[in-house]
């Protein structure tokens, strides 16, 4: 399976699609729904009984489409990159993961490396088993795992996955501020070619026990491969875009950027070989992946943990002869965030700023509460995405709070927050201007999609027009995803006020990688005191007592939802249609095999 487990990585919006959304919004001033039920429910796994064509199997080709509106960038190095349409393009190289694990994403032996933790020595022993060797048959070494924290470190990279809490490793501060040269924190006892590494921690968290979090990087680098390309420009080099290298069942064959990738099986993978001969993946837009897989081009879509099929694809889909519906809770969540300050480069940490436009909690409460989006996804989601009411989806099923609330339309509630905050309408004018008197222009941002994306954007601005509230598409359209990430992921930006996207969330859900003060992805720049200790809070010693645990992630999402700096949009339910010629699919978090299990029982697709 695609399972971001080492990191978070930005998504475009999987919409509900429909004929039209503009009008889908009723009269009523309220909902009472509570948004947080899935109706469909899917095994995981398709058990295919047919014979294995071996034949078809070694020389045939497997199909897939990676459901994207824009080109993906061709960023292989999963410290690099941060883009979804990235990982899931590269995923049959296996993502140069370290681990295995179990179903709840718990780490366990059996990898590429085995993970030793001691509590009292406040160490992460990571042994790398002595057959594991990178694609072009170089060897995986402890200079390996440990280059990866050098890349993520540097205050010259280009990664969106450094927060403080890698400064939780011994000399990580100093090295990413340019002071030290090496991280002193990290040893490597047999040498760089040795096979064992270890790193000394200032204190030790349980989220280390799992894949994803955000302590121990979960993937290695090939230091041979690219130790003489800098840094600051690892992912523009060849060895990243043209010819990278992986430590997975399949190693790259041809890479169309932005297009197409295809694999054939890796020899040197150490562990269970890779049958099929040929995969391929193309990139195809939402507005044609249903035709595709209707006219039967493609076996599949690439497995993913966050799922890019949406609801009308699903009704389209549903009773498709020869192909077999899996699915399970998705490890993602579509959102909207409101711009509240800018990243400072010097110092590393995202500032709030009281002067910005949406720095009002009354306005970004009552944009909220404008909007029906339990509507929206009552009708169009065939059971496949619903409101959201939180920040931690319900796959984390222990830490979610099924008893949030979250904001539902009530546009009674949402103007008297206007109105006592000052936001009046003033000369008699049909918006509202700001508390002191001036014209107020929201501009609100979102990618582009299937043809029915501005459609349900524009059912967003009637809503917040309903309550006086003059909000505009930034640029009169939806942007194309790379072009809306880049201008969000500028340290400072005035151009949009408000915008909705989507996280492809890593295995473990801790929120400093999102949400932290020192986090790039941190994209709104919300930052409070209060915001910064509860997210301290999940990995500190007291989160070794579960309960407490479990007790500061429900605080921290009501404490998130009262602020409404960043507040969810949608959960969905990721499925995806396999073709019956495909036997041994189970996209499982257990199943750490994916693309080596799979076979064919036929060369066409049924």
């Amino acid at each position: 399976m695609v399972k971001t487990k080492n990191k978070v990585i930005l998504s475009a919006v999987t919409l509900l699609a429909a004929v039209t959304l503009a009008g889908c919004s009723n009269g009523n001033s309220s909902s009472s729904s509570s948004g947080t039920t899935a109706q469909i429910k899917l095994k995981s796994s398709f058990k295919n009984s047919a014979a294995t064509d071996k034949n078809a199997t070694k020389n045939g080709t497997l199909k897939l489409a990676e459901v994207a509106d824009s080109p993906f960038q061709g960023i292989s190095d999963p410290v690099l990159a941060s883009n979804a349409a990235d990982s899931h393009v590269f995923s049959p190289g296996g993502l140069n993961n370290l681990f295995t694990v179990d179903k709840n994403y718990k780490i366990i032996d059996g990898g590429l490396a085995n993970q030793k933790l001691d509590r009292k020595a406040k160490t992460a022993t990571i042994t790398i088993r002595s057959n594991g060797k990178w694609s072009n048959g170089d060897p995986v070494t402890a200079k390996d795992v440990e280059y990866a924290y050098e890349v993520l470190g540097n205050k010259e990279s280009t990664t969106s996955q450094y927060s403080s809490d890698f400064e939780n490793i011994e000399g990580m501060a100093a090295y990413h501020k340019g002071t030290a040269s090496t991280i002193s924190g990290i040893e490597m006892p047999d040498g760089e070619k040795g096979k064992k590494v270890v790193i000394h921690f200032k204190h030790m968290s349980p989220s280390m026990k799992f894949s994803g979090n955000s302590f121990i990087w979960g993937s290695a680098e090939p230091y041979e491969y690219i130790k003489n390309v800098p840094i600051a420009k690892l992912a523009s080099s060849e060895q990243i875009r043209k010819n990278p290298i992986f430590t997975g069942p399949y190693k790259l064959d041809k890479i169309v950027t932005g297009e197409s990738t295809s694999w054939v099986p890796n020899k040197f993978y150490y562990g269970k070989k890779a049958q099929i001969g040929h995969i391929t993946i193309n990139v195809v837009s939402s507005n044609n992946i249903v035709k595709a897989i209707q006219s039967k081009k493609y076996d599949s879509v690439v497995p993913s943990a966050s799922g890019e099929v949406g609801g009308t694809s699903y009704k389209k889909l549903k009773n498709l002869k020869g192909y077999t519906k899996v699915g399970q809770p998705a490890l993602s969540y579509s959102y909207f965030a409101f711009n509240l300050g800018h990243f400072d480069t010097k110092t590393g940490k995202n500032v709030a700023d009281s002067n910005k436009k949406m720095a009002n909690k009354s306005l970004r409460q009552a944009m909220m509460y404008a909007l029906n989006v339990d509507d929206v996804a009552k009708k169009f989601g065939n059971g496949v995405a619903w409101r959201g009411n939180t920040l931690i989806p319900p796959v984390f099923t222990k830490y979610y709070d099924k008893s949030a609330k979250g904001y539902s339309l009530n546009l009674k509630k949402a103007n008297k927050l206007l109105d006592d905050a000052g936001y009046k309408k003033r000369n008699g004018s049909k918006w509202r201007s700001d508390p002191k008197g001036k014209k107020l222009t929201i501009y609100f941002g979102g990618m582009s999609g299937n043809s029915i994306t501005e459609a349900t954007y524009q059912d967003y601005l009637q809503q917040w027009h309903k309550v006086g509230l003059n909000v505009k598409l930034y640029g009169g359209k939806p942007m194309e995803m790379n072009s809306f990430y880049d201008l969000l992921q500028k340290p400072s930006q005035n151009k949009i006020d408000l915008w909705t996207a989507a996280w492809s969330l890593s295995s473990e859900p801790s929120q400093s990688q999102l949400y932290g003060e020192t986090a790039p992805f941190n994209m709104g720049h919300f930052v409070t005191k209060k915001n910064t200790e509860l997210i301290n809070k999940m990995n500190d010693s007291s989160a070794w007592n579960d309960k407490t645990r479990t007790k500061t992630f429900k605080q921290w999402q009501e404490y998130m939802n009262d602020q409404a700096g960043v507040v969810p949009e949608e959960f969905n339910y990721v499925w995806q249609p396999v073709n019956n010629r495909v036997k041994g699919f189970d996209f499982s978090p257990a199943n750490n095999e994916l693309f080596s299990d799979l076979t064919l029982t036929s060369s066409k697709l049924k």
